[in-house]
């Protein structure tokens, strides 16, 4: 079996990382995203600011104000953190098509077979936090390992803004020193069995028996024994079905008009053939779309039924999102809405029986 190369990517404190990206003045102070104290709300995330004082995510909002009362709360923009997830999502997907999101700010994602930078995990997660960083203008930190249960430890290891790899070489070493605690699975309640027991790290663990482990935790031991020597064989799942294909471009210079933008095209049209070879025959194409981002970061997104998917067809719609703003553009997208084939199918036989 060939050894699986796994990232995980997680945002840094990313609704708050937004917040102050789209509000410079709230950078270097204590904020947070979340409900209202008077509301009984809590807090969503916050920033390194705040959390130095103490402040966590769900934690009451009343309880954050408390522990800093300087505490700024901004109140959620929900619609504004997925278009970033989705925007993220769309740079995993220059890199593969295994990817397994675990919420809008982080995902695994299986390179295994990569062919980007020779198939190097560890430089395909520096590009990734590269363009993240250049296009969106917020940090991630990503996890380098042979398995999931790994790559997601190595995410924290540096944060925030960082990158830890752990090589199959260097499994065994890393793992036995991991208080038990950091275990996938491992809550305050099982920790705190452990510890009655002696058993604080990954090394105490592998003294155990596997069958003395399941005596103690029932079918968690046996996971409890392969965690211990870094063995996990879950697969990164992808199941979640595309509904289209597309391409964007986060311009360093804003595209000052129309003409400008119009010459940028064809490239994302060669980009977007590109993408539409690697789609299977269980999906047909349909509607073409345009989304633009306008320097403000304001953005509109304009699909038509029936139209065309080439160059002049992609060329009106542009056009017309881009009078929705008529203003510089710092991002420009083109992309296809697929109908997904095997649910038609799948559909059909129920109904048939």
């Amino acid at each position: 079996m060939t050894q699986r190369k796994i990232i995980h990517v997680d945002c840094d404190c990313f609704y708050a990382a937004i917040e102050m990206r789209d509000n410079p003045t709230l950078a270097g102070r204590p904020m947070a995203v979340g409900g209202s104290a008077d509301r009984r709300g809590v807090i969503a995330t916050c920033n390194y600011e705040a959390r130095a004082f103490g402040v966590r995510s769900a934690m009451a909002s009343g309880h954050a104000l408390k522990l800093c009362p300087d505490l700024l709360i901004v109140k959620p923009r929900m619609d504004v953190y997925k278009e970033v997830s989705r925007e993220i999502q769309g740079i995993f997907r220059d890199y593969t098509d295994l990817i397994e999101p675990l919420s809008l700010d982080e995902a695994y994602l299986d390179v295994s077979q990569s062919p980007h930078f020779s198939g190097s995990a560890t430089r395909i997660a520096e590009d990734i936090r590269r363009k993240v960083a250049q296009r969106l203008h917020i940090t991630v930190s990503a996890g380098v390992a042979p398995n999931k249960f790994l790559a997601k430890i190595a995410s924290d290891w540096r944060k925030p803004n960082g990158l830890f790899v752990i090589t199959p070489n260097e499994v065994e070493d890393f793992v036995a020193t991991l208080p038990v605690s950091k275990l996938h699975g491992v809550g305050k309640v099982t920790a705190d069995k452990l510890g009655r027991l002696g058993i604080l790290t990954c090394s105490d663990l592998r003294d155990w028996a596997k069958l003395a482990l399941v005596r103690e935790f029932g079918s968690f031991g046996e996971r409890l024994w392969s965690l211990a020597r870094g063995i996990d064989d879950r697969p990164v799942q992808n199941d979640n079905r595309r509904q289209s294909v597309s391409v964007e471009n986060t311009y360093d210079t804003d595209l000052p008009d129309l003409a400008s933008c119009l010459a940028r095209l064809p490239e994302l049209m060669a980009s977007l053939v590109g993408r539409m070879a690697r789609i299977d025959d269980s999906y047909r194409p349909g509607k073409p779309f345009v989304k633009v981002k306008f320097h403000d970061f304001t953005q509109t997104t304009l699909e038509q039924a029936g139209a065309g998917r080439d160059l002049e067809s992609y060329q009106q719609l542009l056009t017309q999102a881009f009078a929705r703003g008529d203003k510089p553009v710092r991002l420009l997208g083109i992309g296809v809405r697929l109908q997904d084939l095997r649910g038609a199918h799948e559909q059909l036989e129920l109904f048939e029986r």
